[in-house]
């Protein structure tokens, strides 16, 4: 009998894993996929779901519905990726991280499986979340999907509407290195006759998502066609505020979100967009669901990372967004908070374009270079020379803790701290403080 812990070193070890190694873990076919959906009696097919794909917001999108549906009083599952503190996070069942016993239970009893088709960590994984989903009965679960949507491995489920936020450059060595090569990867998720949301209309994406939805005589909805939120206020208790208009008129007003992050406001459309076509699709949401839903993500769901305020004086900031379209908006919110000066805390995975990113990044700030504890991280002081090209000036630590301890000593009550550059950094700060 395994533990839990020896479980997830079995799951990390054997089965390449593409957060830790990068290419050697990703597989251009569904093969192994269709074995094992076979294998465990295609468990998809017993709820319904929502499929999630997109650079940007794809997590932030999936937890706001997941929020929504729970609200409704919808038995809802979640999957994500990556996790940032506990494997468990990537499978939920109204906001519940699936039990350590049943991740042990799954890897005991189909070890002969796991044996022969040697799946890759991503492949297991969802194998796991639709097992367990159908365990547990759920009505409705939302799925995001990992990488590209063409090959991903959730693309075997036929959901209720297909959500594509945006397309931006990220994992070019595998969806292609233009916007409509990354587009036709995405657009893959749109099935036969099923309603596809996309978040964001692009000159040249735009193109290929029509097409494709044609030939699927998929309706397609471009939400920022639909609606707007052009500026969003701070609560008091730390929420946005949104009052969201559709052709000039204010539909949502007063919308709050408990996630901050002016980049939400983007998000947030797509999400209405999608509720309002589950609701002509015989949904039952109230608009008091979709209210109380969005106020309570984190709640609801315990999505973290997203522009989160994980200390005061200095205020100290996480955020998990890292290719140049993310980074490019979370310095804009950088821009648009007050504070005396600024200290980055920083660490990137090797395979990024990490010159596009370190161009955008603000030259007077302090910089702390650092990396996450995965082979795929950039080693501080090679990035620390990158970054010198780019006048970004500051000193490598181990650590991101070190790091942090760092800034803290450095820093005014005034100034503010940020941390990001990848997910890995967000999640091993995340981790220490639990």
């Amino acid at each position: 009998m395994k533990s839990y812990k020896e479980t997830l070193d079995y799951l990390f070890s054997q089965l390449p894993m593409y957060q830790r190694v990068g290419k050697a873990a990703y597989k251009a076919d569904l093969y192994t996929t269709l074995e094992l959906d076979k294998y465990f009696n295609r468990p998809h097919t017993n709820f319904k779901t929502i499929h999630v794909a997109g650079t940007n917001g794809k997590g932030s999108v999936s937890h706001c519905l997941a929020s929504i549906l729970q609200q409704a009083g919808y038995k809802t599952g979640l999957y994500t990726s990556p996790h940032l503190i506990d494997f468990r996070e990537r499978i939920k069942v109204n906001g519940e991280m699936i039990s350590e016993q049943s991740v042990i239970d799954f890897v005991e009893n189909h070890q002969e499986i796991i044996d022969k088709l040697q799946p890759s960590f991503f492949e297991m994984t969802v194998a796991m979340a639709f097992e367990y989903f159908k365990a547990q009965k759920v009505d409705i679960a939302v799925i995001e999907v990992g990488m590209g949507g063409r090959l991903d491995s959730t693309n075997i489920i036929s959901p209720e509407v297909s959500v594509i936020t945006n397309i931006g450059l990220d994992h070019t060595a595998f969806l292609g290195d233009t916007l409509p090569k990354v587009a036709i990867e995405k657009a893959g998720i749109i099935k036969e006759g099923i309603p596809v949301i996309i978040g964001q209309t692009q000159e040249e994406t735009t193109p290929v998502f029509i097409e494709m939805a044609k030939s699927k005589n998929a309706p397609i909805t471009f939400a920022d066609q639909q609606m707007s939120a052009p500026y969003s206020t701070n609560s008091i208790d730390e929420k946005q505020i949104f009052q969201i208009s559709s052709h000039n008129k204010v539909k949502y007003p007063n919308l709050k979100l408990d996630l901050l992050g002016n980049y939400q406001r983007k998000n947030i459309i797509t999400v209405l967009c999608t509720i309002e076509s589950l609701q002509q699709n015989g949904f039952n949401i109230s608009i008091e669901d979709l209210y109380k839903g969005l106020e309570q993500v984190v709640v609801n769901t315990g999505l973290n990372g997203r522009w989160q305020t994980i200390d005061y004086n200095p205020r100290v900031i996480c955020d998990t967004g890292h290719n140049a379209e993310g980074i490019e908006l979370i310095v804009q919110q950088i821009e648009n908070t007050a504070y005396k000066k600024l200290h980055f805390i920083i660490g990137m995975v090797d395979d990024k374009d990490h010159s596009k990113v370190l161009s955008l990044l603000p030259k007077d700030a302090i910089y702390y270079f650092t990396r996450a504890a995965i082979p795929r991280s950039m080693i501080p002081s090679k990035l620390q020379s990158m970054a010198i090209e780019h006048q970004l000036k500051g000193n490598c630590y181990d650590t991101p803790h070190e790091a942090l301890d760092n800034a803290k000593k450095l820093a005014d009550p005034n100034d503010l701290i940020f941390i990001g550059g990848s997910t890995f950094i967000v999640a091993d700060i995340l981790q220490k403080l639990k």
